[in-house]
């Protein structure tokens, strides 16, 4: 009986079938949007990751180079100054990258260029926000510290072997060229020693 009543009758209605399609049809777009916004996400980062390789494999403004630095181990401090060495004889030991609140062993840090570190050093007056600008490039690569440097001539110096960049703010673009070119840079006399 009851088939008779259905008989000649759709099996759903005009307003079943247009929520079915308000709903799938909202899926495919939001799967449609998503897709979008990965692909797009995907390809800026790329770029962003060209144009760095691109700077980073021309001078940069500002660098400073240092050649005929000596490697000798040495047991007696080095006597401070005013901008961290950028190589040199240094302590037998080095200073294990990473994230520092207070100064490094000098001596140490210098061995840590040798193994191809980078070294970023900043004074002690320097706003806390710029700091952790400074920490994310540290975080992001094992081959790299950050630290304060007591009397440092600059508000920030970004130190690798036989090479140095001072920069007056975090926001400067050069850093991440510096950092991108010198890490595991050309000159490191011990690429992939332990850091």
């Amino acid at each position: 009986m009851s088939s008779k009543k259905n008989k000649g009758k759709p099996m759903f209605d005009s307003s079943e079938r247009q929520s079915k399609f308000y709903i799938y049809g909202t899926g495919l777009v939001l799967i449609l949007a998503l897709i979008g916004a990965t692909t797009f996400s995907i390809i800026n980062s790329n770029n962003q990751e060209s144009a760095l390789n691109l700077a980073a494999s021309k001078p940069i403004a500002g660098v400073e180079s240092f050649t005929g630095l000596s490697r000798n181990h040495i047991a007696t401090a080095l006597a401070p100054t005013t901008l961290p060495p950028t190589g040199g004889d240094h302590a037998a030991n080095w200073t294990e990258c990473g994230i520092y609140k207070s100064p490094v062993n000098t001596s140490m840090s210098v061995h840590s260029l040798e193994h191809g570190a980078a070294w970023i050093s900043y004074q002690t007056t320097l706003p806390k926000d710029q700091i952790k600008t400074l920490e994310s490039f540290v975080t992001s690569n094992p081959y790299r510290l950050i630290a304060p440097y007591d009397n440092l001539a600059s508000p920030i110096v970004l130190s690798a072997w036989g090479k140095q960049l001072s920069v007056d703010n975090a926001s400067d673009s050069r850093i991440a060229v510096f950092l991108k070119a010198f890490t595991q840079g050309p000159d490191t006399p011990e690429p992939g020693a332990p850091c």
